[in-house]
């Protein structure tokens, strides 16, 4: 066992020794940025020890925290978990990451999370699930914080906790499938919402024959638990199909009779209620297969179901024309709601397939206050160029004499010249 007594501003170290050899952190460790820490041995940080990474600090074996492990704003440290064997995540303390990479082949799921880490900033799924649900772990990612690469091959197996109001794109999923959701930019960025998947049916519990008239089917094999941990906000949330789990039922199902839609359990009634959705097919390279969006009115438990089409007759007042040709002939260039003048009490909002809001206005009219095709600044998308052609989904809310309208739909961008 080698033992260690820092103190230190910049170190980078590599312990050696026999197989029951561990690096043990009983002081002051700090790594300095564009500075390398590494242990080829167990990391435990006891409760005294306190590791401040603002490097590249290199785990290849298990790491424990049971002091502070955190960073400073002096650099942009990344801690890599790269072992070549089963690797344990765990500790009576929370580790909090600046950025973090997983990136362990030595099997499909090589890291057991039992505690509680954050990051900050990024987490880079390269290779290896973290199978937090069997241990009782949990990953945060605080406000502003994001991910990337997370695919079949490396995603969080549990439950996911996101902080803030950005979009976010839970990266969870069940039995090596990675199934995640998307919640929409939100207003509050104090709101914290909890994400897990589950490849398994939750009927027991939540019986599928309770149910409203409206819906046909219910997916009954996989589900999303979601909960509002702090806020109350309802968010628009996208939910994603996948053929290697989705029964194939649930990708036929719309004619003119059925659509898809998005269903969640009421604890209050009992049964599951129809959240209703719009269905779009994803861009070719996706790690899925279809997505279903909706702007939800409780959390809880979600999953897909095939749903009676609603022909509802439509407001002889309001005409919804759903496609636009943003291409300066002067033909079909806005997102035309006729009769929406007579109800300036109103907001329009327009979400990509993603689930991500690309235009809202209040007092949308039909003369300067319209859509356009391009989006309204509040995501990377270049407004010089426009939004790509595809299928959009819009939310339209109006206020008639004492009632409140709600529209949802389809709205189809072509750029065709």
């Amino acid at each position: 066992m080698i033992k260690m007594n820092v103190k230190y501003s910049l170190i980078s170290i590599l312990f050696i020794g026999n197989l029951a050899a561990q690096t043990i952190n009983i002081g002051e460790l700090s790594v300095a940025p564009n500075t390398q820490l590494s242990t080829l041995f167990d990391f435990d940080n006891k409760p005294n020890g306190d590791v401040l990474n603002d490097g590249n600090f290199y785990v290849y074996a298990n790491f424990k925290n049971d002091g502070l492990v955190t960073f400073t704003d002096l650099g942009n440290g990344k801690t890599f978990f790269l072992g070549n064997k089963t690797q344990l995540i765990e500790g009576s303390q929370i580790s909090h990451f600046q950025n973090i990479e997983f990136n362990n082949t030595s099997s499909l799921m090589p890291f057991h999370l039992s505690t509680v880490i954050s990051v900050n900033n990024l987490a880079e799924y390269k290779f290896g699930v973290i199978d937090a649900d069997s241990y009782d772990g949990k990953m945060i990612f605080e406000e502003k914080a994001f991910h990337s690469d997370a695919s079949n091959l490396s995603f969080v197996d549990g439950e996911v906790e996101n902080i803030g109001n950005l979009n976010f794109e839970f990266p969870v999923g069940d039995n090596l499938y990675f199934r995640p959701s998307y919640h929409d930019k939100a207003a509050n960025t104090t709101n914290v919402y909890t994400t897990q998947y589950f490849l398994d049916s939750t009927g027991v519990l939540h019986p599928y024959t309770s149910k409203e008239d409206t819906i046909l089917s219910i997916d009954e094999v996989e589900y999303w638990n979601i909960t509002q941990d702090q806020g109350s906000e309802k968010i628009v949330l996208t939910l994603t199909l996948d053929t290697n789990t989705t029964p194939l039922a649930f990708f036929f199902q719309e004619n003119s009779l059925t659509e898809l839609a998005i269903v969640r359990w009421d604890t209050s009634t009992s049964k599951w209620i129809n959240e209703k959705g719009v269905t779009t097919d994803l861009l070719a390279g996706a790690n899925y297969s279809k997505m279903v969006t909706t702007q939800v009115s409780g959390y809880g438990i979600f999953t897909i179901a095939i749903v009676k089409k609603t022909n509802i007759t439509p407001d002889s007042d309001v005409v919804i024309y759903n496609a636009i040709s943003p291409n300066g002939d002067g033909i079909n260039d806005k997102f035309v709601i006729k009769g929406i003048d007579k109800y300036p009490d109103n907001r329009v909002e327009i979400y990509n397939r993603w689930g991500v809001k690309v235009f809202d206005a209040d007092s949308y009219n039909e003369n300067d206050n319209m859509f356009k095709g391009y989006s309204d600044g509040r995501t990377t998308v270049d407004r010089s160029v426009g939004l790509p052609a595809g299928t959009y989904f819009y939310i339209l809310k109006y206020k008639k004499g004492n009632e409140t309208i709600n529209k949802t739909g389809y709205l189809y961008i072509s750029n065709d010249k």
